[in-house]
């Protein structure tokens, strides 16, 4: 038993606490943003189709090039178109002569039917006879003006202002036989829309602020209820940020059940021409500043089933789990709305190697509190350096 007892293993070595860097939250102003995507849309988009029946005689523009509203475009052969035309105004001018006829002979059987001198049904037919030429010259009359609408389809002019597609009909080639044939299209490059789905909240928070503001006009005397748009802004994928602002204009009737989010509009500048129809977008809505918020490393905190956390360390080092509830990021800082104190120390290196419950070894702060050390040193360098010249400036002086 003796022998036994004198080999027996040494206890095990305890283990030294993990080591880890520690951090302590940053407080500032941020503006909580509310994140989607969208989808830019053209203001106006015209498809431009042949109404008159023809070949296409001219193609009078650059594909995708700036058309201006009322430019011409294309021209469609029209002699027939005239031919008609001139035929309907000689049929007008007879029609006219006829009426100018019978409204002679009118005025004379009026006066011959007070005297007497022709019957009543002479009269009556003469009337009637009258009456048809004026219906004649109206629809001689109607005649002409399909002609000249016709002649006039053969001339396809720019109906809006906007960047222009390329030609679908080559000149030569027979159009708006049986059907309205598309020839190009035309959208609004400047200003621009943008759609996205917005949260409910979001509707919710906005119908709120404009009822406080509507109730601040009207207790400064203000009659005013017209909506104030809020800012949005979007970013292309190519580009850092959100560098383009625009003001919210439109909001659909109805919140979808379904998701519970509804359509927004909101409308930009597109003088520069970067902004194109159809290009999926960042949006960003700005909220409201949000003061003293709560900022941490953004990879300090965790994920698990029970959701996001972070390892908060008490005065003696001991981890603890806190569930938090996380904001938007700023700059790879991610803010807190809910879970940790200013003033608490969390772990934002060497997270796997802690455990709650567990104690850990500080290996360094966060470069925050570094910087600011550094900043107390030398403020405190500086008072000493101003301390030691001032006695040497005066010895200087009593020597001479």
């Amino acid at each position: 038993m003796m022998i036994a007892g004198c080999n027996a293993p040494p206890p095990p070595t305890p283990m030294k606490p993990p080591t880890v860097s520690v951090a302590v939250p940053v407080q500032k102003t941020v503006v909580f943003n509310a994140d989607f995507t969208g989808r830019l849309a053209s203001v106006a988009s015209v498809e431009i189709r042949a109404r008159a029946d023809g070949i296409l005689e001219k193609v009078n523009f650059k594909p995708g090039s700036l058309v201006k509203k009322d430019e011409l475009l294309f021209e469609i052969e029209r002699d027939q178109y005239q031919a008609t035309l001139d035929k309907s105004n000689a049929a007008l001018k007879a029609s006219q002569a006829q009426l100018k006829d019978a409204q002679a002979t009118f005025e004379r059987y009026k006066i011959l039917v007070k005297k007497k001198a022709v019957t009543e049904e002479e009269f009556n037919n003469v009337t009637a006879d009258r009456d048809k030429a004026e219906a004649s010259v109206m629809a001689s009359q109607a005649d002409v003006d399909q002609a000249t609408i016709d002649l006039n389809y053969t001339r396809i002019h720019a109906p809006i202002t906007g960047e222009i597609s390329r030609n679908l009909v080559d000149a030569g080639n027979l159009v708006g036989s049986g059907e309205n044939t598309l020839l190009t299209s035309i959208v609004t490059m400047d200003p621009i829309y943008v759609y996205f789905d917005a949260s409910e909240r979001l509707l919710l928070d906005a119908l709120k602020k404009r009822k406080i503001r509507i109730d601040d006009s009207l207790k400064n005397g203000k009659q005013s209820k017209e909506k104030e748009p809020f800012k949005v802004f979007i970013g292309l994928s190519n580009e850092e940020g959100y560098p383009h602002e625009g003001e919210y204009d439109f909001a659909n009737n109805e919140v979808d059940p379904g998701t519970g989010t509804i359509q927004l509009r909101a409308i930009f500048k597109n003088t520069e021409g970067l902004l194109y129809p159809g290009v999926y977008v960042r949006v960003r809505v700005p909220g409201d500043p949000i003061p003293n918020a709560v900022l941490v490393h953004d990879v300090a905190i965790g994920t698990d089933l029970a959701g996001k956390y972070l390892l908060v360390i008490d005065n003696k080092n001991i981890v603890e789990r806190r569930s938090v509830e996380i904001g938007q990021l700023e700059n790879n800082m991610r803010v807190i709305l809910k879970g940790i104190k200013p003033d608490e120390k969390y772990i934002y290196e060497g997270i796997q190697r802690a455990r709650p419950g567990r104690p850990v070894t500080i290996k360094s702060e966060s470069a925050e509190s570094t910087k600011k050390e550094k900043t107390e040193k030398a403020e405190t360098e500086t008072k000493s350096n101003q301390k030691e010249k001032k006695p040497a400036s005066t010895s200087k002086s009593a020597g001479n």
